[in-house]
């Protein structure tokens, strides 16, 4: 596996075990609870980032087909931190999402089977775009500009991580169940 990709998904394993420990966290009766009506629940929160995966997995290989009629990759230098994904992990701007990421119809049990699914079709993706020169090609994010497939890669990673903190901060605000 080329270095970048192996730094690439090493980090979005991270971010995600984060994201599972911040909703583990939640009491499982209270994962679909809204902390107000137009903030999402838990359990909408890791629905969403499903959703989003899987958007970005298509984005990705539209990117990799791109990226094969280039020569292969030459850099193994390392790609994070990436200044999209910092950007994107910057809680203090709020980001709205546009409506087709938006969670519907959210299962709380089912959520992480959804994201599981989403995941293996993302690193699948991956996987066929090793060795690619994915720093050369680039589609646009809505809210962070053009990415090149490598920050792509790490926005999966930073969406998760900015997700699982707002969890956290949700679970801070929650009162234990009975209180």
């Amino acid at each position: 596996m080329h270095p970048r990709i192996a730094e690439l998904l090493q980090y979005v394993d991270a971010q995600t075990a984060a994201l599972r420990a911040a909703f583990d966290a939640v009491p499982a009766g209270r994962r679909a609870e809204r902390p107000t009506p137009e903030r999402w629940s838990p359990a909408e929160v890791v629905h969403h980032v499903a959703i989003v995966e899987r958007r970005v997995t298509q984005r990705l290989a539209a990117l990799m087909e791109q990226a094969r009629a280039l020569p292969p990759e030459r850099e193994s230098t390392p790609i994070l931190p990436t200044r999209a994904a910092q950007r994107a992990l910057d809680r203090t701007k709020r980001f709205v999402t546009f409506e087709a990421a938006e969670p519907r119809g959210t299962d709380p049990a089912q959520v992480w089977d959804d994201l599981d699914d989403a995941r293996r079709a993302f690193r699948d993706v991956v996987a066929r775009g090793d060795g690619l020169a994915l720093g050369e090609v680039s589609a646009p994010h809505p809210a962070l500009g053009d990415l090149t497939g490598y920050e792509w890669i790490a926005f999966i990673g930073a969406h998760a991580a900015r997700h699982a903190d707002q969890i956290r901060e949700m679970l801070d605000g929650v009162p234990p169940a009975g209180a």
